[in-house]
């Protein structure tokens, strides 16, 4: 192979490095699933399997999936996730809810909308509410635990993101 072939060659794949990363299956709970292209992987923490950046609807603000897996029987049942994710919102409004399954596994979604308190830190306290906010999750009752998707953001932002969501959830598939 001449030294021509050879950086033609190092420069395809060089160009199709960032959209095989996007395509990257991301895995915890024993489930892999595809990240959507769009999204822009962060750093995971303590408490969190990974965070993912979703991109501002036109005249809106960036919203965030986070992904939780605290282990096998850890983190609480899913009714108990369902009525803490409304309580991050004002009033804790009644979650929308739907029960579905993918690769032979349970998963329930639930959808928030209103002013979010905007928890953090240790104690998840209120950091500022944010008007106009909306909260699309999904549990997955995976075979080394539940894993928890929660997509928050500007309204706006979660409903552009709704179809990716979807595509993340149906791309579930045991490891």
């Amino acid at each position: 192979m001449s030294l021509r072939t050879t950086a033609t060659l190092a420069a395809s794949l060089l160009a199709l490095a960032p959209a095989a990363l996007a395509a990257a299956p991301a895995a915890a709970g024993g489930i892999l699933w595809t990240v959507p292209a769009r999204w822009t992987a962060g750093t995971g923490s303590s408490m969190r399997v990974a965070t993912y950046t979703i991109p501002a609807a036109k005249g809106s603000e960036p919203g965030q999936c986070a992904v939780f897996f605290f282990g096998p029987g850890q983190g609480g049942g899913i009714d108990d996730n369902v009525a803490r994710w409304a309580k991050q919102f004002e009033g804790a409004p009644a979650p929308k809810r739907a029960a579905a399954t993918v690769a032979g596994m349970r998963v329930t979604r639930a959808e928030v909308a209103g002013t979010y308190l905007a928890p953090g830190g240790p104690m998840m306290q209120s950091t500022g509410k944010k008007t106009g906010y909306r909260l699309l999750g999904a549990i997955v009752e995976a075979p080394g635990g539940n894993v928890f998707f929660k997509l928050t953001g500007p309204a706006a932002t979660v409903a552009a993101a709704q179809a990716e969501l979807d595509a993340l959830v149906a791309s579930v598939r045991r490891k």
